[in-house]
C-alpha cells in the first residue's frame, strides 16, 4: 500500500509551521508523498526536501494547485481517498476497512475551509475524535492505525543522521559529514 497525503489550501505564512509538521509527520508515518495545494511555497518545500534528504529514505513533495486534478488522477489510478475530518466516521471503526482494501491510499488534510466536493469524492470521511483539533494530529493517529504501529520499524535508506533510541541523552550517528555540511550551505 503506497500512501500519500494532499494537503489543501496552503497559505505562507500564516500555514507554513503547520503544512510543515504535516509533511514531516506524513513521512515518518510511512507516506511516501505529500501533494501540496493553495498558495505554492517554495520555500517551505525546499526547507521539507532538505529535511528528508539528511533523514533519508525516498520522500517526494509536489505542488498543484489543482487539488481536485490530483483527486481524480488518484482515483483514475484506481487508489482511495480518505478524507480527514471530525465529521467523518471514527477512525478506530473503519481503519481495518480502508487497509483491508490493499489500495494506494490518498489522505487529505484540509486547510481553512474544505469544499463540499472534497467530502463527495472522498472513499471515506474519516474522524480522530469528533472535537476540533490538530489536522497534524488526526493525520499521525490515523497514520497509526493504517499502519498497526510499523512506522516505528520503518528504516530511511541513505540517512546522514540517525537517531539511537536512549533512555538518557541523544545519541546521533551520522554517516557522511560531508553530505551534512553540503547541505547546510
Amino acid at each position: 500500500m503506497n500512501i500519500n497525503v494532499l494537503r489543501l489550501d496552503h497559505r505562507i505564512g500564516r500555514d507554513t509551521r503547520i503544512t510543515t509538521h504535516v509533511c514531516l509527520t506524513a513521512r515518518a508515518f510511512g507516506a511516501s508523498k505529500v501533494w501540496l495545494a493553495g498558495e505554492e511555497d517554495h520555500s517551505m518545500m525546499k526547507s521539507v526536501r532538505d529535511i528528508a534528504d539528511r533523514w533519508g529514505g525516498d520522500f517526494e513533495i509536489e505542488y498543484n494547485n489543482s487539488y481536485m486534478e490530483v483527486i481524480m488522477n488518484w482515483r483514475e489510478n484506481g487508489g482511495k481517498i480518505v478524507h480527514l475530518t471530525m465529521y467523518g466516521s471514527q477512525a478506530h471503526e473503519i481503519v481495518d476497512e480502508v487497509r483491508g482494501t490493499g489500495d494506494d491510499i490518498l489522505i487529505i488534510v484540509g486547510g481553512a475551509k474544505v469544499p463540499t466536493k472534497v467530502y463527495k469524492n472522498a472513499d471515506w470521511n474519516v474522524s480522530v475524535t469528533t472535537q476540533p483539533h490538530s489536522e497534524v494530529a488526526a493525520l499521525a493517529i490515523f497514520q497509526h492505525l493504517l499502519m498497526e504501529g510499523k512506522e516505528f520499524d520503518l528504516e530511511f535508506e541513505n540517512p546522514v543522521f540517525e537517531v539511537i533510541p536512549t533512555a538518557h541523552g541523544k545519541t546521533v550517528n551520522i554517516h557522511d559529514e560531508n553530505r551534512k555540511i553540503n547541505k547546510e550551505e
